[in-house]
């Protein structure tokens, strides 16, 4: 087993944290769960030890061969080691052979957790919850509320696919080799709320890369960088109920809903409008 991990993994060795993580995604007998990313299998263990059936997804070569001799033996469980990038499974397509909608974990690599959640977020029809590993600071920005310093435009865009939480932080002594900063585990109940406030998914989504552009900028600035006008922002924004010179990281999500909702036909991209 190489000494230093080749894509900037930090394994989990806290075997009573791996108990809990698994614990936190509820009873697992009969259910399929897809762990990304299990690197040396502390948490795969402890999962295919509940669960129906695991999907564990590893980019390394050499841990995808660790892991199958490993696991894939008599007796071991009900579990399939795949050596592929998270970012190109279809969640969608293994939710349908499961009969239902699958649970996930994973201790995500820092250099790529923003994709993966991304990622998570575009399978949300096939996802009933994840309970996720990542660094502290992105676990803050994830969870956070408006107008404190974490909240932004990764803040919104994932609480706009269900409720997130908070569960448990782990020092980096939980860790081989260890990080040099702490790791905090949440919980993400997908149940996205698109219907619910009345915006289209693509829609609001592009809105919202335009007003959180700039974060020193005035929310009616970055729209007006987006090139809507100015006159019909200020009104937009007065309707729903948004002070003239608020920064988008002060605006709760239902108030950026209904500001989306007053600019629609203004941020509809120009070949939409035409036709």
């Amino acid at each position: 087993m190489p000494s230093k991990p080749k894509l900037g993994q930090n394994f989990l060795v806290d075997a009573q944290a791996a108990q809990r993580i698994v614990a936190s995604l509820g009873e697992l007998a009969g259910r399929t769960v897809v762990e990304i990313g299990p690197g040396r299998g502390a948490i795969t263990g402890a999962l295919a030890a509940r669960a129906g059936h695991v999907v564990a997804i590893e980019l390394d070569r050499e841990l995808t061969a660790a892991l199958r001799n490993r696991f894939e033996l008599p007796g071991a469980g009900d579990l399939t080691i795949v050596e592929q990038d998270v970012l190109h499974f279809d969640f969608g397509v293994l939710a349908e052979r499961a009969g239902e909608r699958l649970r996930v974990v994973g201790n995500l690599p820092y250099y790529i957790t923003s994709p993966i959640l991304l990622k998570l977020a575009a399978s949300h029809a096939a996802l009933e919850r994840a309970v996720l590993m990542v660094q502290r600071e992105v676990a803050d920005r994830v969870t956070a509320v408006p107008g404190g310093r974490d909240y932004g435009l990764l803040t919104v865009t994932v609480q706009m696919y269900g409720r997130v939480e908070q569960l448990l932080t782990l020092p980096p002594s939980a860790f081989a080799p260890p990080p040099k900063v702490h790791s905090t585990v949440f919980r993400w109940w997908f149940a996205p709320r698109f219907a619910e406030l009345d915006v289209e998914e693509e829609g609001f989504l592009r809105f919202l890369r335009q007003a959180f552009a700039q974060k020193r900028k005035t929310l009616a600035n970055n729209l007006r960088a987006a090139g809507v006008a100015p006159a019909l922002t200020s009104a937009a924004m007065a309707e729903a109920g948004i002070d003239a010179q608020a920064r988008a990281e002060t605006v709760p999500v239902e108030a950026l809903a209904a500001l989306w909702r007053g600019l629609r036909a203004a941020l509809q991209p120009t070949a939409e409008r035409v036709s």
